[in-house]
């Protein structure tokens, strides 16, 4: 905790207007690990950091492993606007298009992130940061050697463009943390500063300090928001290099990249190559894995874990299957259910919806109890509410009472637990009494006048078994998926709901519909899955939950969550001076949202399901807050001709 006066200020600030009057609470003598007026080699939000100055690599770090060879892999997570399933656009940083996962890659950062850490980052393009003593300006140093592929130096000119530029068009991932800057300038040939207003969360810092910085040369003839094939200039680790729209991209490590042997960089990043190729189905990916075209696959589908790695190269020992422990990192997995759309703003109508999923069924019959039922927006962590809320907890719950619901102050609610039949008659009956609750009821039954008309094709009749308002329109529910193993396991959902009345359907699209759509809200239901790092900021909070992100395309808010009580406990982890101060806020979050109703959390897995041809070398235990194996692995030569894929 961070003392009695200043956890009672806050209260009283909340009661007397919520999230607007919390601005004023910036930091002074929390952050022990950030220091203002001097340059910083690394910051960490509650903590010291775990490296020194003058530290050499990072302890998860293989400096002696050998270098080389092709790393072709199904990437299991992706950024901003990429898709794993095609792509259009080598513009990573815009809301539209499809961009390739790992554009990333070809991008170094202001900081970086240890792996080891749940919330420290060290200089990478920047040398140092310093911290303003009001904590409304952070001036970063670029390193001197810092150069773009094409040999051009990096300069605060080119961060200042970058900040500017990804304010105003950049994807809501960039734009949402720049809301409240008010300046990006260049300071002299090797710094930068950027300003904000005093609104910002004193975690914004670690937002921007993982920020590319881009050539201002080469988007000054060319369209920044523009969908274009052509990669942008970049200066990191690797460059885009063949490459077939939709089909594959290559990564090529750049021969003479200027950040080699960074203490940051050592030891990492071992291949010559990285390719990714696309495959709009799952089964094609696999039977590609199966050839030995894809070597490294992170297994979703529990089925096809539990069933199908029975193929030769398993059983010949030439393809390992094994589990890797899970991040420490909240995650979340779950539907949304479009409140842009009226017939889904009652909460009753969304808690009806979550009684016809039979998870009980659902992973006896489909998953072979191979995940866990998701009942948080902050899963497996410590940010997850359970049982009745703390003290702490209501100090920040009660002064919003009027805006939040009632069951947001008893137990954490928690998703109803079926008899496991597939067709629990007492959830769905308390389905049927909830839309009944919120108008929506069966038709009533037609005349014998209306009946006869009716036959003869005059008239419509409306369906006996479908639920309607006031006015006869039936209640109407698409679930929006891109892939059949998904619209497998939504079947049975929405027979559920189709026996309670609501006229459900799936809608199964390609790749390119589906990321439309979803940058465009336009859909009623959709699932969703998410990763938090170590310790979420404000911004990552934003971007998901925020009344401001409801109306941003591209967003990650796909409810349409816009709830001044939400907003203002996204505004009090922001302000969190200690690590236990961010986990009450967050755990409060947890329990309005659980209240509300805005998702449908569904299931999670502890573990990385893994399968790769055993032709790679790597450290355990792996990392703690990361396992990106592109970065982390290396080819072994004799391994893979012990295989024959040498």
């Amino acid at each position: 905790m961070i003392g009695g006066r200043l956890l009672l200020a806050r209260r009283a600030f909340l009661k007397l207007g919520g999230a607007a009057l919390l601005a004023p609470l910036l930091p002074r003598g929390v952050f022990a690990a950030l220091e203002t007026g001097r340059p910083l080699y690394g910051i960490s939000t509650f903590g010291e950091l775990k490296y020194p100055a003058d530290f050499t690599q990072f302890d998860y770090a293989s400096p002696d492993a050998p270098q080389g060879g092709t790393f072709n892999f199904a990437p299991p997570n992706w950024l901003f606007n990429q898709s794993p399933d095609t792509f259009n656009t080598l513009n990573t940083f815009v809301p539209r298009g499809d961009a390739p996962p790992r554009m990333e890659l070809c991008h170094d950062t202001l900081m970086t992130g240890s792996l080891d850490e749940p919330d420290s980052f060290y200089g990478l393009l920047a040398e140092t940061v310093t911290i303003a003593p009001d904590w409304n300006s952070f001036t970063f140093r670029l390193r001197p050697e810092a150069r773009f592929h094409d040999g051009s130096p990096v300069t605060p000119e080119d961060a200042a463009f970058t900040f500017a530029v990804l304010k105003e068009k950049g994807h809501p991932a960039f734009a949402l943390p720049l809301a409240d800057m008010t300046e990006a300038v260049a300071e002299g040939p090797r710094d930068f500063r950027v300003s904000f207003n005093g609104k910002q969360s004193p975690q914004t810092i670690f937002a921007i300090a993982t920020y590319p910085v881009l050539s201002k040369a080469w988007f000054a003839e060319r369209p920044f928001d523009g969908s274009s094939m052509q990669a942008p200039l970049g200066n990191g680790q690797y460059k885009v290099g063949r490459l077939s729209a939709g089909s594959f991209i290559e990564y090529d490590k750049v021969p003479d990249y200027w950040g080699r042997d960074l203490a940051a960089n050592r030891g990492l990043n071992h291949f010559d190559r990285i390719r990714i190729e696309f495959y709009s189905e799952r089964q094609a990916a696999f039977e590609a894995f199966k050839k030995g075209e894809i070597l490294v696959r992170q297994e979703f589908t529990s089925r096809v874990w539990a069933t199908e790695y029975n193929f030769p190269a398993i059983a010949e020992g030439k393809v390992v299957k094994r589990e890797f422990p899970g991040e420490k990192r909240a995650s979340m997995q779950a539907w949304a259910l479009n409140q842009r759309r009226a017939r889904f703003r009652d909460p009753r109508v969304r808690e009806a919806i979550a009684n016809c999923f039979d998870f009980e069924w659902t992973s006896r019959a489909l998953f072979f109890g191979a995940y866990e039922r998701a009942q948080s927006t902050f899963e497996k962590s410590e940010f997850k509410a359970e049982g009745m809320p703390s003290a702490e907890e209501l100090a920040l719950l009660e002064p919003l009472r009027a805006d939040i619901p009632e069951a947001a102050f008893g137990e954490a609610v928690m998703q109803p637990v079926s008899d496991g039949s597939g067709r629990d008659r007492r959830m769905l009956q308390r389905a049927s009494a909830l839309m009944a609750e919120a108008g929506w009821t069966k038709p009533p039954t037609p005349s014998w006048w209306e009946r006869i008309l009716g036959f003869f094709g005059i008239i419509d009749l409306p369906d006996p078994n479908l639920l309607v308002d006031a006015e006869g329109r039936r209640f109407l529910l698409e679930s929006l998926v891109n892939d059949n193993a998904l619209a497998r396991i939504v079947g049975p959902f929405v027979e559920n709901m189709r026996a309670v009345g609501i006229d459900a359907s799936i809608r199964l699209v390609d790749p390119s519909q589906y990321q439309a759509r979803q940058v465009d809200f336009d859909y009623d239901m959709i699932s969703m899955a998410q990763s938090f790092t170590g310790t979420p900021t404000r911004d990552q909070l934003e971007n998901t939950f925020h009344s401001r992100a409801a109306k941003i395309g591209s967003s990650r808010n796909y409810p349409g969550t816009e709830s001044p009580a939400v907003d203002a406990l996204i505004e009090a982890a922001g302000k969190a001076g200690t690590r236990e101060e961010l986990a009450v806020a967050i755990r409060a979050l947890d329990r309005v949202l659980r209240a509300r109703r805005d998702w449908i959390p569904n299931w999670f897995s502890a573990n990385h399901k893994l399968a790769f041809w055993d032709m790679f070398g790597y450290r355990e235990p792996k990392p703690d807050y990361g396992f990106p194996v592109e970065s982390l692995w290396w080819l072994d030569e004799e391994k893979a001709k012990a295989i024959g894929k040498a």
